[in-house]
C-alpha cells in the first residue's frame, strides 16, 4: 500500500510541476512573440507597458528567458532529485511565493477596479485592466500555485531517527 500511495503522490507532484511549467512557458512564449514585434493581445498588458517597451522590445527577451527558466527548471530539478537541494528548492519556493502574491493581488485589485469597488483617480486603461484581471495575473497565480503544490508534495520526509530525537519524552511521574 505504501508503494501505491507513494506512486500516486509522485504522480501528483509531477502533474503540478508540469502544469506550472506549461503555464510559465505560455507566459514566456507570448513575451518572446511580443519581443519580435507581435501585436496580438498587446493591448491586454496596458498602454503604459506598451509605451515603456516601444522601440525597445528586445528587452523582453531577458524577461522571457527568466520566465522560461522559472517554468522549466523545477521539472528538470525534480527529475534529478533536486541537486543543491536547499538552494534550488529555496529559489523555487521564492518564485512560487512571488507568483502567488503578484498574481493574486493584481487579480483581486484588477477585478475590484473593473467592478467599480476601486476607482483610480486618473481613470484606467480598460483593455489593460481586463487583461491583467482576467488573463495575465490569474495565469501568474495558477503558475505559482501549481509550483507550490508540486514543491510541497516533493518534500523529503524527515528520517524517523531525526523525528525521534526531537520528540519530547513522556514524564514517567505522571
Amino acid at each position: 500500500m505504501t508503494g501505491q500511495t507513494s506512486t500516486f503522490a509522485r504522480g501528483r507532484v509531477t502533474t503540478a510541476l508540469m502544469i506550472a511549467a506549461g503555464v510559465g512557458t505560455v507566459h514566456a512564449l507570448v513575451t518572446i512573440y511580443w519581443a519580435f514585434g507581435g501585436s496580438a493581445l498587446l493591448q491586454t498588458v496596458g498602454r503604459d507597458m506598451v509605451a515603456l517597451f516601444a522601440g525597445r522590445r528586445w528587452l523582453l527577451l531577458p524577461v522571457a528567458a527568466v520566465k522560461l527558466t522559472v517554468a522549466v527548471a523545477p521539472v528538470v530539478l525534480d527529475r534529478r532529485s533536486w541537486p543543491w537541494r536547499p538552494l534550488t528548492r529555496g529559489l523555487a519556493w521564492s518564485a512560487a511565493t512571488v507568483l502567488i502574491f503578484w498574481g493574486g493581488i493584481n487579480t483581486v485589485v484588477g477585478n475590484l477596479v473593473l467592478g467599480g469597488a476601486i476607482e483610480p483617480s486618473g481613470g484606467y486603461d480598460r483593455p489593460g485592466m481586463i487583461g491583467h484581471a482576467w488573463l495575465w495575473d490569474p495565469l501568474f497565480l495558477l503558475w505559482g500555485t501549481a509550483l507550490a503544490v508540486g514543491l510541497a508534495g516533493s518534500r523529503q520526509p524527515k528520517p524517523l531517527r531525526e523525528l525521534a530525537d526531537r520528540a519530547t519524552p513522556l514524564d514517567p511521574t505522571i
